[in-house]
């Protein structure tokens, strides 16, 4: 028998690299949960259930709550990113940045998984999310810079959260908001032109 094979046997620890394969089944199993619970009610323990193993496993595995928190986060923002550098691929400025925007709150906004995310709203002294290096970097490369700008990439992350958590009721007026507040320097003419 090939050695670097997992027998037959539905053991999902055997096998050429257990260690990535069981982190990423407990990762899958906790994006699950945590779309259907919230994260609040996701835990180690129901997690544990649900890949049929013991608590010390997924830490062994996976880490903690917040560790796998981070990683089912990274993996839904890789998804979204994906469909993000496909719209901007040749874009550059300020129409790179109001595509990216559009886009990435358009596959948020239809994602299961974003129940995740809305369920960990940032509160005052948590603010994980604003300062996640997975959401900072998403930010980087939606304004396409080559060097980081930290406050710029706070700042896109800030009024991008502030407009999926508080979508507007018309999408017109939004698309308008984008434009205008995320697009080139505002002037009358380009309000003419944008509606």
């Amino acid at each position: 028998m090939d050695s670097r094979r997992a027998p037959a046997t539905g053991d999902w620890l055997i096998g050429r690299d257990r260690h990535a394969e069981a982190a990423e089944r407990i990762y899958a199993a906790a994006a699950e949960l945590m779309s259907r619970n919230g994260y609040d009610g996701f835990t180690i323990d129901a997690l544990a259930a649900k890949v049929h193993c013991s608590p010390a496993t997924i830490y062994r595995h996976a880490g903690g709550k917040t560790a796998i928190r981070d990683a089912v986060l990274s993996r839904q923002a890789e998804r979204i990113l994906e469909s993000v550098r496909d719209a901007i691929a040749g874009l550059t400025g300020a129409e790179r940045i109001v595509t990216a925007t559009t886009v990435a709150l358009q596959r948020m906004r239809t994602d299961p998984l974003a129940i995740i995310m809305r369920s960990m709203a940032p509160v005052p002294g948590e603010e994980w999310l604003t300062t996640s290096p997975v959401v900072t970097r998403l930010a980087a490369e939606m304004i396409g810079v080559e060097n980081p700008d930290p406050l710029a990439a706070q700042w896109l992350i800030r009024t991008f959260l502030a407009l999926w958590y508080w979508p507007m009721d018309d999408a017109d007026t939004e698309d308008h908001m984008v434009r205008r507040f995320l697009g080139p320097p505002y002037t009358a003419d380009a309000a003419d032109s944008i509606g």
